[in-house]
């Protein structure tokens, strides 16, 4: 990791501080709809107190040379990157806009600054399941975005749209990232990793622990969406638990990817 990446690192980390305490912390800061201020509270609460350590041991391994520190380092970064959108896009204007810029600003392009970096070759290796891990990948990439066109496409040209009902937005942000950013991006790594390529079988590790912080982060925010508004459709239990069970289950290939890369000589 070069000393640049590091110097942002630690900028990201002060910035977040700033932005997602107070958003957690502070009665009056979120000013949308009940169950967005929820989710929004959730959200928070998932920066500060899990993708910060992460990013904050992904740091620290990494300057002693740890691969598995790399990927979580990249793995925190994405997912302060997609969170941070959402604090810009689906939370109204308040008194932390420019945190929530700046934090969004810093982390993509600290994202950027560790990807550019050079990355660790790792070739194929028997201990890995690769096309079992990636086509786990693939699973999920299509499942999720055929989701979220089920919720669209029918309700194209319909003003309002029903998936908006309750949220106070005009569009949905998470929608746009994930069909435009993240999903393609993670079944590009999955294809690398099915083809054994070294870029793939590392960034997979990245994107896992990328998925396993959001999926804590999604069941987080919809019980606290919940818990603001019992009556909306926006956070359920059911949410909860089905991002419970897709944490625990994406650990299951994040703890044999670090296996596999920890038993390397």
């Amino acid at each position: 990791m070069s000393p640049r990446t590091r110097r942002l690192c630690v900028a990201v980390a002060a910035l977040a501080l700033v932005a997602a305490v107070p958003t957690f912390f502070v009665d009056g800061v979120l000013n949308g709809p009940p169950v967005m201020n929820g989710s929004a509270r959730g959200t928070a609460l998932t920066m500060f107190a899990l993708a910060l350590p992460v990013l904050a041991v992904g740091v620290v391994t990494s300057i002693l040379g740890s691969v598995w520190g790399r990927a979580a380092l990249i793995g925190a970064l994405g997912y302060l990157t997609y969170n941070a959108t959402l604090l810009v896009y689906a939370t109204p204007f308040n008194e932390l806009f420019l945190a929530y810029v700046a934090l969004l600003g810093l982390s993509l392009w600290s994202l950027v600054s560790a990807l550019l970096d050079p990355l660790p070759v790792l070739s194929p290796d028997s201990r890995l399941p690769a096309r079992g891990i990636a086509a786990f990948i693939l699973t999920v990439v299509a499942l999720n975005a055929l989701a979220w066109l089920r919720f669209v496409v029918p309700d194209l040209g319909e003003d309002p749209p029903d998936f908006l009902a309750g949220t106070g937005l005009t569009t949905n942000p998470i929608y746009v990232q994930d069909l435009v950013v993240w999903l393609p991006a993670l079944g590009v790594v999955a294809v690398l990793l099915w083809q054994r390529r070294p870029a793939g079988i590392f960034l997979c590790g990245a994107g896992l622990f990328f998925w396993e912080i959001e999926a804590i982060g999604v069941a987080v925010d919809q019980w606290f969406g919940h818990r603001a508004d019992p009556a909306s459709d926006v956070a359920t239990q059911g949410g909860v638990v089905l991002f419970v069970v897709l944490a625990g289950v994406t650990l299951v290939p994040l703890v044999l990817w670090i296996r596999a890369v920890l038993s390397r000589p």
